[in-house]
């Protein structure tokens, strides 16, 4: 099935130092991804103050409810791909991928002019501070124009990920990483443009990978090569692709909604608090994207391994997928709990900021683990092609978690510590209510597996 040297044989052999290879790409990938944002609120936290860097840390939580519902539906894409890849169907393959790509031009546009024009309203209900209001519409809305940048690129990874190849994005995002951090300085400290000038350097780097992995796309000989004369929307694929990808992206989207009345509850503590969560969350960033790369891993493994029939293989990939995650969790987490002052410092020099962003990395970076177990489950879940229950599973209990936490506990105890104890009290109530469905799914499709055969 491996056609060329960037794609990977999911369905033989051995399957740890594939899921590394796979991962471990697809781990840095993101993390320069991440590094768009991050660079963004380490340049303007250095040379525009705390009042900008709050600003730029208000906008996160906003902007992934925006966006999170549609990169959720390119994991539906995933999918597809992966099924139709491993089965060598080659015609429907190709016409999946023109699906997606023109589902991702149509939504990134739609979210370009969705969130600009509600970027100001949304943040006053998130009850943002005065003084760095009018600084986070700006970034915000500037930032959405790349809307169709990012989605693009999204959803050509997505169908390259579904083929085992996590190497080339990798290779685009560093070359486009570069461009943003050469831009923001530029834009920041040459041309003191403040907020405005990260995020034009934001976008711009969107546009360089997208560039990239589209003309990735139109040059391969596999099935999965992109032809711009044959966009269309195919209903069928169209269909497969949401049955998988709108459960996902809601579930993304509500989890983050509920980031957003945590949000709104550090702005209850004025701008200092505020950007010291800024600094912490993008401290935890960091450790996300590390195991969301092995979920992304179990969701291709399982679903090349679903569509030929091979369940062990499928229980020896999510196993291995746990020791990976959990491994790569503990090493990242305490690293970041022991190192957590030095790490606040390259975003801040105010021991203020620095000790509010503390307060949160002390009860969120060990038991991290804990939130990487919660989301492979939903992953395997979904490369079987069940995506609904684990989505209203995980927003039972992550978002119904933090909204008790928020409402009942936390105005009784206020402190940015006790409100973040929030979050290892959710992974653990998702991962309860997710093993259970996933034992009785799994019968479920053991058993079709044997009646098909």
């Amino acid at each position: 099935m491996k056609r060329n040297k960037y794609e990977i044989d999911m369905c033989n052999g051995s399957i740890m130092d594939k899921l590394i290879s796979f991962s471990l790409p697809l781990m840095l990938s993101s993390i320069l991804q991440l590094m768009f944002n991050a660079v963004d609120i380490i340049v303007v936290g250095r040379f525009s103050g705390s009042q900008a860097l709050a600003a730029v840390g208000s906008t996160t939580a906003l902007i992934n409810i925006f966006t999170n519902l549609f990169i959720g539906i390119s994991l539906g894409a995933n999918v597809l791909a992966a099924h139709y890849y491993a089965a060598g169907r080659d015609k429907e393959m190709s016409e999946a991928v023109h699906t997606a790509i023109t589902l991702a031009l149509i939504s990134g546009i739609i979210m370009a002019f969705v969130g600009a024009a509600a970027s100001r309203l949304a943040l006053e209900l998130m009850d943002t501070p005065a003084n760095v209001i009018d600084l986070s519409v700006t970034y915000m809305r500037i930032y959405f124009m790349g809307m169709p940048f990012f989605m693009l690129y999204n959803y050509g990874a997505a169908i390259l990920r579904a083929v085992g190849d996590t190497k080339r994005p990798l290779i685009f995002l560093a070359v486009a990483g570069m461009a943003n951090v050469v831009l923001d300085l530029l834009l920041v400290i040459v041309i003191p443009l403040g907020v405005a000038g990260v995020a034009i350097g934001t976008v711009t780097s969107q546009f360089v990978s997208c560039i990239l992995v589209l003309w990735c796309l139109h040059r391969t000989e596999g099935s999965y090569q992109l032809r711009f004369s044959r966009l269309t929307i195919k209903w069928t694929y169209l269909k497969r692709i949401f049955q998988v990808g709108i459960p996902a992206g809601i579930q993304s989207t509500v989890i983050n909604f509920s980031n957003a009345m945590l949000q709104s509850s550090v702005n209850s503590f004025g701008s200092t608090a505020m950007a010291g969560y800024t600094a912490a969350n993008n401290i935890l960033g960091f450790l996300y994207v590390a195991v969301n790369a092995v979920t992304q891993a179990c969701m291709s493994f399982t679903s090349q391994n679903y569509s030929v029939g091979k369940q062990k293989r499928m229980d020896r990939v999510l196993a291995d997928c746990m020791i990976l995650s959990a491994g790569v969790a503990v090493v990242l987490g305490v690293g970041a709990y022991v190192f957590g002052s030095r790490l606040l410092g390259i975003y801040t020099s105010e021991a203020d900021v620095i000790q509010c962003g503390l307060e949160i990395l002390s009860i969120t970076t060990v038991p991290y683990f804990l939130c990487g177990i919660m989301d492979l489950i939903p992953g395997a879940l979904r490369g079987m092609g069940h995506s609904g229950v684990p989505m209203v599973l995980s927003v039972i209990g992550t978002v119904g978690t933090r909204i008790l936490w928020i409402y009942v506990f936390f105005p009784q105890h206020r402190s940015l510590y006790f409100l973040f104890i929030s979050y290892p009290a959710s992974w653990i109530a998702t991962i309860l209510m997710q093993a259970v469905c996933f034992y009785f799914v799994r019968r479920k499709c053991v058993r079709q597996m044997k009646a098909e055969v």
